[in-house]
């Protein structure tokens, strides 16, 4: 369970995302590369694989943001293996949030529910998904978060979001740093967002239904986690530049 700020802020663009929680046990990204992994400029996962959908998955009416992320990573997930998305319902996703909740409509924290989501799983179209492992990635380190992207398909992050947040997604504007009260980080609250490209302006986000650009500093400046999700190691979901056999006598130290 969460206690997010912001939820109901907005009539639409609902929050959900409760302060970061940090876990010793956690593993780095960085320490899961093979060697310094090189990314392309500009990547956008999406234009490689068309047809994925971006709903809202009911974020416009709860704060259900960090199972809406979710669901759209395992949409993705899912599309490399099955070779087609799933069909994810606005049901599938309220029943894992009030579930991780405990009923009320309070907001997630990212980590337990990334710890819930590899220990349990969830249930999606009749059938349970689990994550292998996830990876905190440092958001100060843009190689470090375009390599996250361009390996493990997208980053599952956190923003503190500023008030000048709101104005800008309303008209179709980049979210970019502004001056003045409106710019404090997490004035208007925690969002959770998956983030499958980004270009050499800034990552790209998936949230409330559309796709968001961001400027490389709104991100270093808003950013308060983000983990790389280790979804499978040894299927076509895998990536080569991961070091499975760390990741391996990492998870066997967890046990």
């Amino acid at each position: 369970m969460g206690n997010s700020k912001g939820i109901q802020a907005h009539q639409l663009f609902k929050l959900g995302k409760a302060r970061p929680k940090s876990d010793h046990r956690t593993f780095q990204l960085a320490g899961l590369f093979k060697a310094p992994p090189p990314a392309p400029p500009r990547y956008d996962f999406d234009l490689l694989h068309p047809g994925i959908p971006t709903p809202l998955f009911a974020n416009d009416v709860h704060g259900d943001c960090v199972i809406a992320a979710r669901a759209h990573l395992t949409l993705r997930f899912e599309d490399i293996e099955q070779g087609s998305p799933l069909m994810i319902s606005d049901q599938d996703v309220l029943r894992e949030y009030f579930k991780e909740t405990g009923g009320p409509d309070s907001g997630l924290n990212l980590l337990d529910s990334l710890n819930e989501w590899r220990q349990r799983g969830w249930q999606v179209a009749r059938k349970g998904y689990k994550i292998h492992a996830f990876a905190q990635i440092d958001p100060l380190h843009r190689p470090e978060v375009e390599a996250a992207v361009y390996l493990l398909t997208a980053a599952y992050v956190g923003i503190a979001l500023p008030k000048s947040a709101q104005a800008q997604i309303q008209t179709g504007q980049p979210w970019e740093v502004t001056n003045g009260p409106g710019a404090a980080p997490n004035s208007w609250g925690g969002h959770c967002v998956i983030i499958p490209g980004y270009t050499p302006v800034g990552p790209v986000c998936v949230t409330w239904g559309r796709k968001q650009q961001m400027t490389w500093e709104f991100f270093r400046t808003y950013c308060d986690e983000a983990y790389a999700i280790v979804d499978e190691v040894d299927s076509k979901k895998g990536r080569p530049g991961i070091d499975v056999q760390k990741l391996m006598e990492w998870l066997d130290r967890l046990k």
